[in-house]
């Protein structure tokens, strides 16, 4: 379990040997992995509560406050995780079956939850928000906006790029792919995921 923490971290340097290493899809070996994979799936999935656009409007409504907005982001935060985790892990299966894959849904899982550890890192822009901004980060027309808040939002953008880049690396390195056909099955799970997460984004502006 140990290792499985470290190529945690060993992902964001060296994501290759951390994908090939998945190749073990034994039932110990993803036991192992288990609690890796649960730590950043909260977390992401925290990071992507926090990035939309009900997070930025929150506190326009007067019931929220600093603690009400920390129980939503880790609520909401975990809805989405276990939401991203196995839906949008399960488009990606498709999206691998559907070009020769032979492995497990639960390995297609685990490629995407280690992808996603950018997201968290983006976590760790918050506390500089909310030191510069305070509350407004949760307000309409709060002091966030302009380029202070667009600056944030590229940090953002850019994780998401590269956690989309490392699914890439994931799948290729997982299944022994070239390029190219590692990068066609995350488009298309990326372009059938995309038009869910924006329907899920209309729907949570609406809920909370």
């Amino acid at each position: 379990m140990r290792d499985w923490w470290i190529r945690t971290l060993l992902v964001l340097q060296r994501p290759r040997p951390v994908f090939v290493a998945l190749r073990d899809d034994s039932r110990e070996s993803a036991s192992d992995r288990g609690e890796p994979v649960l730590a950043i799936v909260i977390l992401a999935g925290i990071a992507w509560a926090l990035s939309t656009s009900t997070a930025a409007h929150l506190m326009d409504d007067d019931g929220y406050d600093a603690v009400t907005v920390a129980i939503w982001a880790f609520f909401v935060g975990g809805v989405y995780g276990c939401f991203g985790y196995f839906a949008i892990g399960a488009i990606l299966h498709r999206a691998v079956r559907a070009l020769g894959s032979l492995g497990s849904y639960r390995r297609t899982r685990h490629v995407l939850a280690f992808a996603a550890v950018p997201l968290v890192v983006s976590l760790a822009a918050w506390p500089v928000k909310l030191a510069l901004f305070g509350g407004d980060a949760f307000h309409s027309g709060g002091s966030d906006e302009g380029v202070g808040g667009a600056l944030f939002v590229a940090v953002e953008l850019a994780c998401l790029a590269w956690a989309l880049a490392l699914l890439v690396v994931g799948v290729r390195a997982v299944h022994g792919w070239t390029w190219a056909r590692a990068a066609g099955a995350v488009a298309l799970a990326a372009a059938a995921a995309a038009a869910i997460v924006l329907a899920i984004e209309i729907a949570a502006g609406r809920v909370f």
